[in-house]
């Protein structure tokens, strides 16, 4: 057992304890041995100090500092002295001292790691990920995940001062179709019956509200068996709230005084509240997407009722097909050669998108390949219509208006970054209204809850739910920032009656529902009041906050794409004994 015990933090020390003397304990980032002396970086998470041997203070600790190696443990005790004129370090906290070490103690010793814990070493993420435990050392990480927690904190503070009170929900629940595809855990006690993993504490929540819990919220995890894609992860973080007696207002200025607060307590900056709101049919006519990003321009136009004028078949056979033509104007890009805009239709092309039409706007007007199939009358009214300038490109797909949207969102984005018309240090909030209740799956001939089945229809829209289905407006609400949604929320639907009517157009029939849903059904009967929440996604919201590409920098312990865990080999087999107990058996 050690006899030394930490007096400050490898980050802690200043000028003004010159002369102290003190016990520091941590990890050995580095051994220099300049002619005479030793110096030792040491390392924790608050920081690093230079820590000097000097044989004339002690040659047994000397000796042994000379053994010492990257990564052992160690712990020493000597006195802060100035460092002398010329070798200060200003990139350190703590670069104007170092402590002249009297005793030294090896609490640990270390092997050779398999990368250098450093920010500068360039590793691969399968290695960083294998070595987890290492990986977390390096102060990059480190930062990232005390931001992480400092987010947190905040949260749960500014919901606190507004009363808003943190209730656990279950994680081993039932299993109800919302969506994505359950983490089922079998019982061993109900020999045949089935847990879920809750992929969000939605039905929960709802009944906190009938049980009079006005104002709850839960930072909880969350679990989706679906397949993985760069900003997703089977296990997730997000902070869920609910409120009764609200209506959208309500919710939505919550959280924007929630992401002031962030930005101000957690990044010492200040952003503009409220945020502007656009509607769902707005986003998507605009941007293609309803989670668009406002940092830059570059809106969609329509121009469908302009060309039908024209001779250009490609156009025409989409309009008679029930399509549309719309574009973009890339401004500046009149310049781009012929290899550049086949490159643009290839990137189209993985959206769905047979073609790319395309003209460039010179002194006289437009020009392209196509040009000829089109009247004076039918240009100039294009370029007025796409606000066209000398030294434009604008880009047209004629398809179905889902290939359309993808293709010119995507195509939009990919010239935004392409062209650096984005400023990486700007924080762009929106929110994004008025949704569409349902969506119509074509290969499945029914009707889709576009959020979750219990979103509150609006109330002007309720006498048509069943006659006009997919002109019924939702009272949901999405949160953008730089063009990630950040989350989404609802006003529920709190009697049962409007509930079972929801269901019913989903093809879940009132027995049906009483099976999976029942409970939620129950309750609603015993006097639920009108309300709604929200949830966020707190590993994006990190991730954006700290302007990172993947949210794997964010979490301690992620898995991979293949949802694998490479540190501890999750999933794994398990032995045969423990299936019996459960009364499973593997079939190929």
């Amino acid at each position: 057992m050690s006899t030394l015990k930490r007096t400050h933090t490898s980050g802690q020390l200043r000028m003004t304890d010159v002369a102290a003397a003190v016990t520091l304990v941590g990890w050995v980032s580095s051994v220099r041995d300049h002619g005479g002396l030793l110096f030792i970086d040491l390392r924790d998470r608050y920081g690093m100090t230079q820590v000097v041997f000097n044989p004339n203070r002690g040659k047994e600790f000397y000796e042994s500092a000379g053994l010492l190696r990257p990564e052992y443990v160690i712990a020493v005790r000597g006195v802060v002295s100035a460092r002398p004129a010329g070798t200060v370090n200003p990139h350190l906290d703590t670069g104007e001292i170092e402590v002249y070490a009297d005793t030294l103690e090896v609490l640990n010793k270390a092997e050779t790691p398999p990368f250098e814990i450093t920010d500068e070493s360039k590793v691969s993420l399968e290695l960083r990920l294998k070595h987890r435990y290492l990986d977390l050392r390096r102060s990059a990480m480190q930062r990232r995940l005390i931001f992480r927690h400092k987010v947190c904190q905040a949260i749960r503070e500014y919901l606190d001062r507004l009363n808003f009170v943190d209730i656990e929900t279950p994680v081993l629940t039932k299993s109800t179709p919302e969506g994505a595809r359950d983490y089922l855990v079998p019982s061993r006690v109900n020999l045949g019956k089935f847990y879920a993993l809750p992929q969000s504490p939605q039905l929960f929540k709802q009944i906190l509200m009938v049980a009079g819990y006005d104002r709850y919220f839960q930072i909880v995890r969350c679990f989706r068996d679906e397949d993985l894609r760069a900003q997703r992860q089977p296990e997730f973080t997000q902070m869920d709230m609910e409120m009764s007696f609200v209506d959208e207002n309500d919710i939505i200025q919550v959280i924007e005084g929630l992401m002031a607060t962030i930005f101000e307590k957690v990044m010492g900056k200040k952003i503009a509240v409220p945020f502007p709101r656009l509607s769902y049919r707005e986003a998507m006519a605009s941007y293609g997407c309803d989670a668009p990003d406002l940092r830059f321009g570059m809106k969609i136009k329509d121009v469908s009722d302009i060309v039908q004028k024209s001779d250009f078949k490609v156009f025409l056979d989409t309009m008679k097909s029930g399509g549309q033509i719309r574009g973009i104007n890339a401004n500046g890009c009149g310049s781009y050669s012929r290899k550049e805009i086949d490159d643009l239709t290839a990137f189209v092309g993985q959206f769905g998108a047979k073609g790319l039409a395309w003209f460039k706007v010179e002194e006289n007007g437009l020009s392209s390949s196509i040009t000829k199939f089109f009247p004076a009358e039918t240009l100039e009214k294009l370029q007025k219509q796409m606000e066209a300038r000398k030294g434009d490109l604008l880009l047209f797909v004629a398809d179905k208006p889902k290939v359309v949207s993808q293709s010119l969102a995507q195509l939009r984005l990919h010239l935004g970054q392409k062209n650096k018309l984005v400023d990486a240090g700007t924080f762009n909030f929106s929110w994004v209204v008025d949704f569409p209740l349902f969506d119509y799956n074509e290969e499945a001939k029914r009707y889709e809850a576009l959020h979750h089945p219990f979103t509150s229809p609006h109330p002007d829209d309720l006498p048509s739910l069943e006659e006009k289905p997919l002109e019924v407006k939702a009272r949901a609400y999405d949160l953008v920032l730089n063009g990630v949604e950040l989350g989404g929320g609802s006003i529920r639907i709190h009697t049962p009656e409007v509930q079972k009517r929801v269901f019913r157009l989903l093809g879940i029939d009132d027995e049906s529902a009483a099976a999976k849903f029942g409970f939620l059904l129950d309750a609603l009967k015993y006097g639920a009041p009108p309300h709604g929440g929200i949830a966020l996604g707190v590993d994006r919201m990190v991730t954006l906050l700290l302007q990172l590409d993947d949210i794997r920098e964010v979490i301690a312990f992620p898995k991979t794409q293949k949802a694998t865990c490479l540190m501890t080999n999750a999933p794994s087999e398990v032995d045969a004994q423990q299936l019996n107990e459960l009364g499973i058996r593997l079939v190929q």
